[in-house]
């Protein structure tokens, strides 16, 4: 297994890696375009509005994080694309599970999202997460997650800092869905939501796990609350203190979160071994995220899904 980042023994791990990478709404947006096609500095520029310090910034942080690799296309005057690697690529399973949350659980959109068409049958459907070893559905309560030789809730907060900001989708449908970016796209919220899925529910866990203000925090769990992902909830009758439980519409999101953190256990592996360890709880085996088509039942690859046109 190739490993494209570098992560120190007692560092951060692949969890904190992998959301701080998708935990900035810039990278989110760039590299979804670039699935869309996008490869020269003017295609990102042009679509997204972005600064010019903002984007140089951001590819060349893709670059070093290995999910982009910079080659000439043109030598009188010298100009570059920015193409997927290999690490890159293999996000396509964390972008379908962000697309088919979207299109399930938000109906408010401007503009309708593409269907999403499975090439090998030719059938519009939508991504079903199973257990690749044996075969059958790995929803939130088919899994059982562990902390793993590198794991612990200190080492799994990214250190960088991201600026928030409000995103509105832009009316081509370019920009990345606005309750995804709500949600992760800065990497408080990115970490907010993994914690949920590992049991944090109280005001106080979750101050104490993210390690961030107290206003920050309040923020977060508030804004997760409008959007339906999370339902505040009294523990016992006459008892003031409130909890935070996933909802419906939150239980939906466990196959992006399971596929986001899956990729970076795979890409930036610390040397002590994986930060979590997922267990299937139908075959007692390591859980290895896999999508399935949900017409024909077939293993989902990422040359047979087209989206909007443009095959992943």
């Amino acid at each position: 297994m190739f490993l494209s980042g570098e992560t120190s023994e007692g560092g951060e791990n692949s969890v904190a890696v992998a959301l701080g990478l998708l935990g900035d709404e810039w990278n989110l947006l760039i590299i979804r375009l670039a699935f869309l096609g996008a490869r020269r500095y003017k295609d990102w520029h042009d679509q997204l509005g972005i600064a010019n310090s903002v984007l140089s910034s951001r590819l060349n942080g893709l670059i070093d994080a290995g999910i982009f690799v910079r080659v000439p296309y043109q030598k009188r005057p010298l100009r570059y694309e920015y193409r997927l690697t290999e690490c890159g690529k293999d996000l396509w399973q964390v972008l379908l599970t962000i697309w088919d949350w979207e299109s399930q659980w938000v109906s408010d959109r401007p503009v309708p999202l593409p269907p999403m068409v499975h090439l090998e049958c030719g059938n519009e459907a939508s991504p079903i997460l199973k257990c690749g070893k044996c075969m059958k559905p790995a929803s939130v309560k088919d899994v059982r997650g562990a902390f793993g030789p590198s794991g612990s809730f200190e080492r799994s907060v990214p250190r960088a800092t991201t600026r928030r900001r409000s995103v509105t989708p832009d009316n081509g449908g370019i920009g990345l869905y606005s309750e995804t970016i709500a949600m992760i796209g800065n990497r408080w919220s990115a970490t907010a939501l993994a914690l949920v899925f590992f049991g944090a529910s109280r005001f106080t866990d979750f101050l104490q796990l993210m390690t961030a203000p107290p206003l920050i925090v309040a923020d977060r769990l508030k804004t997760f609350c409008d959007i339906g992902v999370l339902q505040r909830t009294t523990p016992a009758k006459g008892s003031s203190r409130r909890e935070y439980r996933l909802s419906p519409k939150g239980n939906a999101l466990f196959p992006l979160v399971i596929t986001l953190i899956y990729w970076g256990d795979q890409w930036f592996r610390s040397p002590e071994g994986p930060a979590l360890i997922f267990t299937h709880m139908e075959c007692k085996s390591d859980l290895i995220p896999t999508l399935y088509c949900s017409v024909c039942d077939h293993e989902l690859t990422r040359k047979q899904v087209g989206v909007g046109g443009f095959v992943l």
